[in-house]
C-alpha cells in the first residue's frame, strides 16, 4: 500500500503541518490502496506564499524559457508514462488499457498542444504605429487549481502546462478520491527541474484545501473543474478578492441523430456515453432520435450495452471498470431506480452489480427509452453508464428538447445533410458541438456555457485563459 503524507511545496516534498490521515480506496476492490494527508491552512499558505515569492522571477522569463521547461515536463512524462497508467487505473478505476492508451495520453497530447499554441501565441504587439501604442499578454499571477477524479492528467495538464506557459505560478489541490496520479505528476515536475515555487502540490478536500484556495486573498486566480454545485461555491468564495474564476462543471449531452445518420451513429453514441464507465462531463447521456429510426435505435443501444463488458481495473481487454467511489454508486443506483419509479422503460442493464462482480463499484450498463425531458435521468448529471433515450418528430423539435437543460457543454449531431448540420449546430446552446463522430483536434477550445462553466481550455484559448490584457501607450 502507498504511504504518501507529504506536499510538495517550494521545491521540496515537506511534511503536513498537522497530518490528517485520508485513506484511498480501489475501487475495484473496496480496499485501501493508499494514504494520504489532507491539507490544513497553514499548508495551503505556505504554498501559496511560495507561489507568490516565485512569481516575480517566473513572469519576467522569456516564452523561449517557458517552452523549454515545458519541453523537458513532456519527455519525463513520456518515461513514466506506465507508472502513471498504473496510478490511475488503481485510484479512479480506468482498466489499464484504457488508462495506458487514453487516460494517461490525454496528458501527452495536451502537452504537445500547448508546445504548438507558444507559436501561435501574441505576446506583445503594436496597435498603433504612429503613437506606438502596444498590446502586453502577462500573466495573471498566482493560480489555484482544483482538479477532479474522472479524468485526472487530462485536467492536470490541462490547467499546469497553460498556466506555466503564460508565466503564472501554482498550487494544484488534486481530489482527494484520486490523488496517486498527481503524486506521480510532481515527480515528474522536479525531476523536470521546475524551479521552486512555481509548481506547488497541496492534497486536501473541497471544504478543506480547496475554500482556502478559493478565499486566500493572495491568490489571483482559480481554475477548477468540477460539479456545478460545487462551481457555484467556490465562485462565491472567490469574491473575496474579486480573482478570476475559471469553470468547467457539469454536462447533460444531448446527442440528435436524424433518420439520415449514417448507420452506426447510434452504437457510437452509445459506446461514447459508456466510456470511462460514464464518468466524463461531456458524455451524450441524452439520445435524441428522429422518430422514423427510434425502434430501430432502442434495440441498437440495448444490444450495445448488453455487450460492453464490466470487470476490474487491473484486467486487460476491452471492458468498462468500476465508477470511483461508493458514494457516486449509490447516487447512481438511485438514480436508476428514479428513472424506472418515473415511467421511463429499461431495456438494458438497471440497478445491482452486473453478474459476477459482488465486490467494487462496478454498474451495469443502463438503457431507458421513452424517456421524457421532464425525467429525472433527462435532468442530471448521472455521471454513469446511463443513456437515455428520447424521440423527436422535427428539427424544431429536437433544439427545443437539447436546449432545454440547465447544461451547455458538449452536444452532438448525426446527420449526412450538412446544411441541417450546421444549422443545427449554430442552434444548439453548448460550447462544443461534434457532428458525425468527428473529434476535436488538438487545441481546440474546450468549455461550456450556461451552468456547464466559463472559460475555455486547451491550445491558445488556454493559455490565455491565464493571461491578463495590458495597454501600453508612447512606447
Amino acid at each position: 500500500m502507498i504511504d504518501n503524507r507529504q506536499f510538495y511545496i517550494d521545491g521540496a516534498w515537506v511534511n503536513p503541518t498537522a497530518p490528517r490521515d485520508f485513506d484511498v480506496i480501489d475501487p475495484s476492490t473496496e480496499d485501501f490502496c493508499a494514504t494520504i494527508s489532507l491539507g490544513d491552512q497553514a499548508d495551503t499558505d505556505a504554498a501559496v506564499t511560495a507561489a507568490r515569492r516565485a512569481f516575480d522571477s517566473w513572469s519576467q522569463t522569456s516564452p523561449a524559457e517557458r517552452k523549454e521547461l515545458i519541453e523537458s515536463i513532456y519527455e519525463v512524462y513520456k518515461e513514466r508514462a506506465e507508472e502513471m497508467s498504473q496510478a490511475i487505473s488503481q485510484e479512479m478505476g480506468a482498466p489499464i488499457d484504457l488508462a495506458r492508451n487514453s487516460q494517461t495520453t490525454s496528458g501527452t497530447w495536451h502537452i504537445e498542444g500547448f508546445l504548438e499554441a507558444f507559436d501561435d501565441i501574441e505576446w506583445e504587439s503594436v496597435r498603433k504605429e504612429k503613437t506606438g501604442e502596444r498590446i502586453h499578454r502577462e500573466p495573471i499571477g498566482v493560480v489555484g487549481m482544483i482538479t477532479p477524479w474522472n479524468w485526472p492528467m487530462n485536467q492536470v495538464t490541462l490547467k499546469v502546462i497553460p498556466a506555466l506557459a503564460a508565466g503564472c505560478t501554482m498550487v494544484l489541490k488534486p481530489s482527494e478520491i484520486a490523488p496517486l496520479s498527481s503524486l506521480v505528476f510532481t515527480d515528474i515536475m522536479h525531476e523536470a527541474g521546475a524551479p521552486a515555487g512555481i509548481y506547488n502540490m497541496v492534497n486536501g478536500d473541497g471544504p478543506g484545501v480547496g475554500s482556502q484556495l478559493s478565499e486566500h486573498m493572495d491568490v489571483d486566480m482559480i481554475s477548477f473543474t468540477g460539479s456545478t454545485r460545487a462551481g457555484r461555491l467556490i465562485t462565491a468564495a472567490s469574491a473575496s478578492n474579486l480573482k478570476r474564476v475559471s469553470l468547467e462543471l457539469g454536462g447533460k449531452g444531448a446527442n440528435v441523430i436524424f433518420a439520415d445518420a449514417d448507420e452506426k451513429a447510434v452504437i457510437r453514441g452509445a459506446r461514447h456515453c459508456f466510456n470511462n464507465t460514464g464518468q466524463s462531463c461531456n458524455a451524450p447521456t441524452r439520445m435524441l432520435v428522429e422518430r422514423s429510426r427510434y425502434d430501430e435505435a432502442v434495440e441498437q443501444a440495448a444490444a450495445t450495452a448488453e455487450k460492453t463488458q464490466v470487470n476490474r481495473a487491473s484486467e486487460q481487454g476491452r471492458h468498462i471498470g468500476p465508477v470511483v467511489s461508493e458514494v457516486q454508486y449509490n447516487k447512481i443506483q438511485d438514480l436508476i431506480q428514479k428513472g424506472i419509479d418515473e415511467g421511463a422503460r429499461l431495456v438494458a442493464g438497471g440497478t445491482g452489480r452486473p453478474d459476477g462482480l459482488n465486490r467494487g463499484y462496478f454498474i451495469r450498463p443502463t438503457v431507458f427509452a421513452d424517456v421524457n425531458n421532464d425525467m429525472t435521468i433527462a435532468r442530471e448529471e448521472i455521471f454513469g453508464p446511463v443513456l437515455s433515450i428520447i424521440p423527436f418528430d422535427s428539427e424544431e423539435e429536437a433544439i427545443s428538447i437539447a436546449n432545454d437543460t440547465a447544461y451547455g457543454l458538449t452536444n452532438y449531431v448525426q446527420t449526412t445533410d450538412d446544411e441541417r448540420r450546421l444549422r443545427m449546430a449554430r442552434r444548439l446552446r453548448a460550447g462544443m458541438i461534434e457532428t458525425n463522430g468527428n473529434g476535436f483536434s488538438r487545441g481546440s477550445p474546450f468549455g461550456g456555457m450556461k451552468q456547464s462553466g466559463n472559460g475555455r481550455e486547451g491550445g491558445v484559448f488556454g493559455i490565455e485563459e491565464f493571461q491578463e490584457v495590458k495597454a501600453i501607450s508612447g512606447c
